[in-house]
């Protein structure tokens, strides 16, 4: 992309801003993963954080992060690059979630994969998350094939497209913030 995807804008907020209102209004607490380099940015210092404890995971370093400073909660995880998700696409997540999956997620409506940066990560999965990077699998989504995830048809399709490149940002209606 060329930019942080966290700072793109939409609506005049950026993407870390809106992803956050959006969580805040569902849950308890919320928190924003941050890597070392990007905790004290003017951005992400606006929130409670939790920054990562492992180097070169990329989105497991603060899914584990997570779970290993709060280990006795479920984790509903979110990529800031989701410039569509809506409350309805966090209610259904949250509504159907129970302890009996490990992972609660969509299926990409685009190749029916799990989608692993809106998922629900359980209390009991930091075990099989670390099961994973010891045997060299890093990919959220490679982990969630893998296992017992319970997946979701998307109530809102779009919701959970991501961007990722100029291309994806044009069609998003967000902006890189100037």
């Amino acid at each position: 992309m060329g930019a942080d995807k966290a700072l793109l804008e939409k609506q005049g907020q950026t993407q870390l801003a809106r992803t956050y209102a959006l969580l805040d209004r569902h849950l308890e607490r919320v928190f924003v993963s941050a890597r070392a380099d990007q905790a004290g940015d003017a951005e992400r210092s606006r929130y409670a954080q939790i920054v990562d404890q492992f180097d070169e995971l990329g989105p497991v370093a603060g899914i584990l992060s997570a779970m290993a400073e709060y280990p006795h909660v479920d984790w509903l995880v979110v990529a800031c690059d989701l410039p569509n998700i809506d409350d309805e696409t966090v209610t259904t997540l949250l509504d159907v979630h129970d302890d009996r999956h490990p992972f609660t997620a969509y299926r990409s409506t685009y190749d029916a994969l799990p989608e692993p940066l809106c998922a629900i990560y359980g209390k009991g999965a930091a075990g099989i998350v670390r099961g994973f990077v010891e045997e060299g699998i890093r990919c959220p989504r490679k982990m969630l094939i893998r296992s017992a995830a319970r997946l979701l048809e998307q109530p809102n399709p779009r919701a959970l497209d991501n961007v990722n490149t100029p291309g994806d940002l044009a069609g998003s209606g967000a902006r890189i913030a100037s």
